[in-house]
């Protein structure tokens, strides 16, 4: 599977490998080993490729011979439960305070201006 360009192993392929990084990526190779998907020899070449590396751009080949490694959903994207297209529903209870608390500020500032204005 070719990365595409977005992905940090080609964006950021300066940038150096982390221990975190590494880690993933082990235990990637691992499961694919596992189950089969990968052989004894093509293991062996990534994981020498993974602990040779010094920068993300050089695991690319290794990222490529793990087909989810690049294709993980960040922590910060949430599953849904709504068809496509649909709107979420609005959350009750934090929007209402805030926007009361919003409102009540500005009208006070609108009056500090205006009394400011007219002295």
């Amino acid at each position: 599977m070719e990365l595409p360009p977005s992905s940090k192993y080609i964006a950021r392929r300066d940038e150096p490998v982390s221990d975190a990084e590494r880690d993933s990526l082990t235990k990637r190779l691992a499961d694919e080993f596992e189950q089969g998907r990968m052989t004894h020899d093509d293991y062996s070449r990534a994981l020498d490729t993974l602990y040779d590396a010094t920068t993300l751009g050089e695991l690319v080949p290794v990222v490529e011979a793990v087909p989810d490694a690049g294709a993980s959903v960040p922590a910060i994207v949430g599953e849904s439960t709504g068809r496509p297209g649909e709107l979420a529903p609005i959350r009750s209870g934090a929007l209402p305070p805030v926007a009361l608390g919003g409102a009540i500020l500005g009208a006070v500032l609108v009056l500090l201006l205006l009394l400011a204005i007219l002295i």
